[in-house]
């Protein structure tokens, strides 16, 4: 199949900044490539628009397979856009490690979202990426910014370092969970109770209702016994259904209130620098992991030394060693 032609570096930027969609998935596509001509022009996109963005409130959302996230993130994402908001969804989809295929279904489970015109909901596959996070999360998130989106979600696969990956560029995050699904205050990490911004426990309805208070009340005795955190906010518990639509509106008005709060005691803002800080470096090392690899010396010493790595005949450590110094005399040398 014939791959479409690119635009313009300005006709990228221009319908971006109209707020097309189909420029905007255009755009996302861009960055999500890994060709070299195309990563050059999405980074001259990315510049372009980038006066556009930061006017959005960012959301992480994250929870284990099964505890509902797509019918939270449909309805709950009802909910802001009946409030007057424009809300894109960068849905986080697993790839397979060996095809690099990913299920990219959340259109499928987000129908009615889908459907709306206030939405906008953008699959994106992680690919290699460790953490459960697209590799240009960040910039498809400016794009949506600057094509006019005033709430972001962001949802991950809820898998090992994602929690971590997605809270260093969103402004809340919020752990969906279950209750009754074993010891309560033993099911999570105590890592990722230190960086959410509210455990939110989801199906809270029929039956299961009782038991979600009773873990309402043990989170919240729990979350009592950390440190105050830097941004002044003490984190909270909430419960929800997002089949029967109760306790939704009561999320958006925490979220509202962390905002406000946030931004009048300054760490809003500099939380955000900060994330700009730290997206520099991680980009840093990403430039040079790509050109590390596409460097044909290495390419030719790896091929020559790999196997002998893989059979334990040579050290792993001391053959990375000499690939790096190999490099650095590479470059030293033009």
């Amino acid at each position: 199949m014939k791959r479409k032609e690119r635009l313009s570096e300005s006709a990228y930027i221009q319908g971006v900044l109209s707020g097309d969609r189909v420029v905007l998935s255009r755009a996302i596509t861009l960055v999500e490539s890994t060709l070299p001509a195309d990563q050059e022009l999405a980074e001259a996109v990315v510049s372009g628009i980038l006066s556009h963005t930061g006017n959005s409130i960012r959301i992480g959302i994250t929870g284990v397979p099964g505890v509902g996230k797509s019918t939270f993130i449909e309805t709950f994402g009802k909910i802001v856009v009946d409030k007057g908001l424009k809300l894109a969804v960068l849905a986080i989809d697993p790839s397979s490690q060996k095809t690099g295929g990913s299920i990219l279904g959340d259109k499928t489970r987000m129908e009615t979202l889908a459907a709306d015109k206030r939405a906008y909901i953008r699959p994106s596959p992680t690919g290699s990426t460790l953490g459960g996070v697209s590799a240009r999360t960040r910039e498809a998130m400016l794009l949506c910014e600057a094509a006019g989106f005033d709430v972001i979600f962001i949802e991950t696969v809820g898998v090992g370092q994602s929690e971590i990956a997605v809270r260093g560029m969103v402004d809340f995050f919020l752990l969906l969970m279950l209750a009754g699904a074993g010891d309560e205050l033993q099911g999570i990490k105590k890592g990722i109770i230190e960086i959410c911004d509210a455990l939110v426990i989801n199906k809270a309805d029929g039956d299961n209702l009782p038991m979600a208070k009773r873990a309402q009340r043990e989170y919240a005795n729990a979350l009592h016994l950390f440190p105050i955190r830097e941004s002044g906010w003490l984190p909270k518990v909430k419960i929800c259904s997002a089949v029967e639509k109760t306790g939704l509106v009561e999320i958006w008005e925490m979220i509202s209130e962390y905002r406000d709060l946030t931004k009048a005691n300054g760490f809003y803002d500099a939380n955000r620098a900060e994330q700009r800080g730290n997206w520099m470096h991680e980009h840093i090392g990403y430039l040079l992991k790509n050109q590390f690899y596409q460097d044909s010396l290495i390419q030719e010493k790896l091929k020559k030394n790999l196997p002998a790595v893989k059979s334990g005949a040579l050290s792993a450590i001391a053959i990375a060693k000499e690939l790096v110094e190999l490099f650095m005399e590479g470059k030293a040398k033009k």
